[in-house]
């Protein structure tokens, strides 16, 4: 993969804010919904999230830097050497015969006293590396001689989205489609409890890698509504009503998330007054569901002519700030 930096378009000085920028203006071009009919868009969007997903991991924007890890998020060989001790042995066993020290002139001329004082120091640590080291632990001979075992290989980096999801389909755990970095789409359901920033993985649906494909990582953004809003586990909704309907009581419609259902408002009820209505809000985790609380609100017509024909010689003797001490 190509430098992540040079893929955002940003420079290795970039602050996590200009990555970010970055990489939502790239995104934004790039995704393949906008781009059905061009399927290098996708291509490109993959690499992009890969970028972003690396970038944006301060811990791993850190070893990328110090050349720890590579563009794909895999480590680099921890000895840089290429080849001979550092590098892979032809055939993967992991011992050396002589004739893997041909380097040094070909077996026969080889003193393995002489490397091992280079290693271990003159004198008795000679004889410690020879008797100790090579007639026990390492076998007697170069072929006992064993490399450290490589590192298991990394699955792929991971792939992070924003699924953003309508109030009322939240509430109604309703299934959710989402576009992969792929092009294919599925349709997710969301859990019991869903709130905004609920992760939901899925396995396998990340960037490919030698130990495997990493995962997708699907971040749930619920959006908010004209009229609902949450509160916890409810939802909670202010229903406008006429005053005739507050001093005579009524049957009116009232919206939930669940669509309108008919709610029996009682003679003399006053604005600002709380009507709850069972199982009506946000699923819970234990599988229950919160309550619609429904605030009345007495809204006067706009031409109040005729009502104020109507009270003409009429006062009200209560006094409703009483409990404030007025």
């Amino acid at each position: 993969m190509a430098d992540p930096y040079s893929t955002l378009g940003v420079s290795r000085s970039a602050s996590e804010q200009d990555i970010k920028s970055a990489y939502r203006k790239l995104a934004k071009e790039l995704h393949p919904d906008r781009n059905k009919d061009n399927p290098q868009a996708a291509e490109k969007f993959g690499k992009v999230t890969q970028a972003y997903d690396l970038l944006s991991d301060k811990d791993k924007r850190a070893q990328f830097d110090r050349g720890e890890i590579d563009a794909d998020g895999n480590p680099t060989s921890p000895f840089g050497m290429g080849g001979g001790f550092g590098g892979a042995r032809p055939g993967g066993s992991g011992s050396y015969s002589s004739r893997d020290f041909q380097g040094f002139g070909g077996a026969e001329d080889l003193d393995l006293g002489d490397l091992f004082e280079g290693l271990f120091g003159r004198g008795n640590q000679r004889s410690s590396a020879r008797g100790a080291g090579m007639g026990g632990g390492m076998g007697g001979g170069p072929q006992g001689f064993r490399r450290p075992p490589p590192p298991p290989p990394q699955k792929g980096a991971d792939i992070r989205y924003k699924l953003a999801v309508p109030f009322v389909d939240a509430a109604t755990r309703a299934k959710q489609r989402i576009t992969l970095a792929d092009g294919k789409t599925i349709d997710l359901s969301l859990p019991a409890g869903v709130e905004d920033g609920t992760t939901m993985r899925l396995k396998g649906k990340g960037h490919k890698g030698p130990g495997g494909n990493g995962d997708g990582i699907v971040v749930v953004d619920i959006q908010p509504h004209p009229f609902f809003y949450r509160e916890g586990d409810d939802v909670r909704v202010e229903l406008p009503i006429t005053l005739d309907e507050a001093v005579n009581g009524a049957k009116v419609k009232v919206p939930t998330v669940d669509g309108p259902v008919m709610l029996t408002i009682g003679a003399g009820s006053s604005s600002g007054k709380v009507l709850r209505m069972k199982g009506k809000g946000f699923s819970k985790k234990s599988g229950t569901r919160g309550d619609q609380l429904v605030t009345l609100e007495i809204q006067l017509p706009e031409d109040a002519t005729e009502l104020a024909k109507t009270l003409d010689g009429w006062k009200d003797t209560g006094n409703p700030r009483e409990h404030m001490g007025l």
